[in-house]
């Protein structure tokens, strides 16, 4: 089954997330295109996030804010509701191209900024986070700005975008269940990415101290680019 090295990816994927704090979400956005049916690249993505964002979370639950859930959740609800209706009146024949086109955006242009780190702007941020997540999949960076006006931390910033992210793909989960997206015939191979996804973080948590940054924005964003063009193309083609 050619969707079964997703597995490996996942764990790739987990781990990196766990070292810099965002990123590999969407690179297993991008990869799946091919191997998993286009109806089920943005639920199956989500379950696997939630999975992989949770157990971050709890390998390094000493930094966990919960000043930050709130508002973010409050936001989120209004977010999910309102992607959920835009969703399903999506052509999913063309929801690769969507998911790159809006990967694509958050990669090159300058994303809006709330300012400040209060309440509004948390949940802001889960509205928007939450309502493109049911879109385009993975909108991490959205999130760096205004977390990075509350603390500036590499621990605290790791931890607690994954809590976020946690309360995000959760409601996403949710809200595909609802409009009628079954998981049932996906539990096999959502089974073994949630597995790759949790010790990814258990591994890629105890790398994080000892890998360098310098350079790999750069790096990771040409990558992205041509992985967001590939999924645009195999809508095209």
């Amino acid at each position: 089954m050619p969707e079964l090295t997703l597995v490996p990816i996942v764990f790739l994927t987990s781990c990196l997330t766990a070292v810099i704090g965002m990123g590999g979400g969407v690179l297993l956005l991008m990869l799946m295109p091919g191997l998993v049916p286009t109806a089920a690249i943005l639920p199956v993505h989500a379950l696997t996030q939630l999975a992989s964002n949770l157990s971050r979370a709890a390998f390094g639950w000493r930094a966990i804010d919960l000043r930050i859930v709130p508002a973010f959740t409050l936001g989120a609800l209004a977010g999910g509701w309102l992607g959920g209706e835009i969703y399903q009146s999506l052509d999913v024949r063309w929801l690769p191209a969507y998911i790159g086109a809006f990967i694509l955006v958050f990669t090159w242009l300058p994303l809006p900024v709330v300012r400040g780190g209060g309440q509004l702007a948390l949940a802001l941020l889960g509205f928007c986070q939450t309502g493109l997540g049911m879109l385009a999949g993975a909108t991490g960076p959205l999130g760096a700005a205004v977390l990075l006006k509350r603390n500036s931390g590499r621990d605290w910033l790791v931890v607690n975008t994954a809590v976020y992210m946690t309360l995000n793909h959760g409601l996403r989960v949710l809200a595909y269940f609802a409009i009628g997206f079954s998981f049932a015939p996906w539990w096999p191979l959502v089974a073994g990415m949630v597995i790759a996804g949790i010790l990814g973080s258990w591994v890629g948590t105890r790398l994080r101290h000892l890998v360098p940054q310098r350079d790999f924005h750069k790096w990771f964003r040409l990558l992205v680019s041509l992985l967001a063009v590939r999924m645009i193309l195999l809508a095209l083609l």
